[in-house]
């Protein structure tokens, strides 16, 4: 791709100094004439922001929607994962960075119109469409427009992000969306400044609005990393204000970190920091706790949170519903499963 088209942003207005504010995020980007945004893809030209990168794709796959991850939406379904380029965060541990700290929109190499992305995804027997890979909220425009497709044609929207956006803009991009995995990288905003150029609260404020203002299917996840996020005290602190303020029944992932970028020195999680932060996680009534990055099957099944019964079993991203009735409820205590099939 050489010249990808530019589609006029929204969320911008001009300084008294010349430059253009972009306010899609809590950076606040000020930009003079031909200067790009931190995430690289909102670009001042003629005095607004423009996204270059719309209408072009980095790539697609058909994932497992386990593989988000995502649990409870549509569990054992198909999506039609895409992404583009660039982030508007800078987390040194980055597994994708080759694409979101990309500044060269070359690596858009497929073009891609919204109709063309629900025509695939129908093609392949996909029931979703997945924004992944890099962060979906800084392609803003191009999101919302395939989200509106999809939902025109019957597919189900799923957004993989950090949350980092302003309040404006995260309630237009939501209006779409159907469910999202929201990474909640520590609970400390220290990690956010040091390791990610971000920070925290603008992430708690996104998951407070899906929470109390949407009905989209929500799900964490958070990262763990040695001698970075993994103590108990913040894990412990994490889980309490997540029980709090997003309930009991909102699924959390805690992941093992592996070595990349630019702290590719660091050891690997060890898969007793994933078992403390799940029994944290259940000690303050959680109720559906998972680790992954970690092949452990028993911590990737979905129990019964009233009984333990075995609802939903899986190997890797292979399941089988061992335990439930056709209505969804436990065969054991007829509880109810929380999720979305």
């Amino acid at each position: 791709m050489c010249n990808p088209p530019r589609t006029t942003a929204r969320y911008w207005h001009a300084l008294p100094n010349g430059r253009i504010q972009c306010d899609l995020c809590p950076r606040f980007c000020q930009l003079k004439e031909g200067q790009a945004g931190f995430c690289t893809v909102r670009i001042c030209q003629d005095q607004q922001i423009v996204l270059k990168s719309y209408g072009y794709t980095s790539g697609f796959s058909l994932d497992p929607i386990e593989k988000k991850p995502l649990y409870h939406f549509l569990p054992g379904s198909t999506t039609f994962s895409f992404g583009t380029v660039g982030c508007n965060l800078a987390c040194r541990y980055c597994q994708n960075w080759k694409l979101s700290h990309s500044r060269q929109l070359s690596d858009l190499t497929v073009s891609a119109t919204p109709l063309q992305i629900v025509k695939q995804a129908h093609h392949h027997g996909c029931r979703s469409v997945a924004y992944t890979y890099n962060d979906p909220v800084i392609a803003h425009e191009y999101i919302l427009d395939i989200a509106q497709a999809c939902r025109e044609s019957g597919l189900y929207s799923l957004a993989v992000t950090a949350g980092y956006q302003c309040s404006s803009p995260r309630e237009e991009f939501y209006r779409y969306i159907d469910a999202a995995n929201v990474d909640l990288k520590s609970f400390n905003e220290q990690f956010y400044r040091q390791l990610t150029g971000g920070h925290l609260q603008p992430v708690l404020d996104t998951l407070l609005y899906l929470k109390q203002h949407t009905s989209v299917w929500l799900e964490l996840t958070t990262l763990l990393i040695p001698g970075k996020n993994d103590s108990v005290s913040e894990i412990t602190q994490l889980v309490e204000w997540v029980f709090e303020h997003l309930g009991a029944t909102v699924p959390i992932h805690f992941t093992a970190f592996h070595p990349a970028w630019k702290m590719n020195t660091l050891p690997t999680t060890p898969l007793k920091t994933l078992l403390t932060a799940r029994e944290l996680a259940l000690k303050a009534g959680l109720h559906y706790v998972y680790t992954g990055n970690f092949f452990n099957p028993a911590t990737s099944h979905t129990y019964c949170p009233h009984c333990q019964n075995l609802l939903i079993k899986r190997i890797g991203t292979e399941i089988k519903i061992v335990g439930l009735t056709p209505e969804k409820h436990c065969q054991h205590c007829q509880k109810i499963w929380t999720g979305i099939f």
